[in-house]
């Protein structure tokens, strides 16, 4: 039993093998890898906020399930969602550090991407058990816009619908300076493993365990 669900975006291929063993987990067998060595980078230490979730975009944001759903409800819905969306070509993504910390990115967002995002984020809610005081305080811990506190409250995750844009989250928090030793080092070795242009061609259902760490549940591919 899981304690927390998602809706993420989750790569294959060579670019997913990289991720697990960058991030030093591998949410799609649910182990541990070895950490890439990387020449005057602590890889340990830089990915150690966002290793719990693996190599992924957020799509709909972790949320409790609500008293009247499960799992297996999750799971249909999810099919369901699959066949009546189409894939979508993002473009090329680059590395970069817009707010302080180092993710792929698209070089620009499309309207088709921005429309995928947004029915996500709607077709998955009904799912979603209510925030609680914890949640919202925590959340407000950002500075929050009031369009993005409104969007918290009404839909459990601040940055969605104008607010969204697309990444692969690579590493934590990081001085700009370090941030770009990062970016310098990995670009030869990681944009070569990116599919141009990059395509969402699934949405994974994942599950949180009790200790942290995210999992993929089922990847549905986009057949709409």
């Amino acid at each position: 039993m899981f304690e927390r669900y998602a809706i993420f975006y989750t790569p294959t291929g060579g670019l997913a093998q990289w991720g697990a063993a960058w991030l030093g987990w591998d949410s799609a067998r649910g182990d541990v890898p070895p950490h890439t060595e990387v020449a005057g980078l602590d890889v340990a230490t830089m990915t150690a906020t966002p290793r719990k979730y693996g190599l992924h975009a957020t799509l709909k944001a972790p949320f409790r399930m609500a008293q009247n759903a499960c799992l297996q409800d999750l799971q249909h819905a999810a099919s369901e969602f699959a066949l009546t969306h189409p894939k979508v070509a993002i473009g090329q993504l680059e590395l970069r550090n817009d707010t302080g910390f180092v993710a792929l990115r698209p070089q620009h967002d499309t309207a088709e991407l921005q429309q995928l995002a947004a029915a996500t984020v709607k077709a998955f809610d009904p799912f979603r058990a209510p925030l609680t005081d914890a949640d919202i305080a925590r959340r407000r811990k950002a500075s929050l816009s009031v369009r993005q506190d409104a969007q918290m409250l009404n839909w459990g995750y601040p940055f969605i619908f104008e607010d969204f844009h697309f990444h692969l989250t690579l590493t934590g928090r990081l001085p700009a300076q370090e941030a770009t030793a990062v970016i310098a080092a990995l670009t030869p070795c990681v944009l070569p493993l990116v599919p141009a242009p990059l395509v969402i061609d699934a949405i994974t259902v994942m599950g949180q365990d009790s200790a942290g760490m995210f999992h993929q549940i089922h990847r549905y591919t986009l057949t709409g």
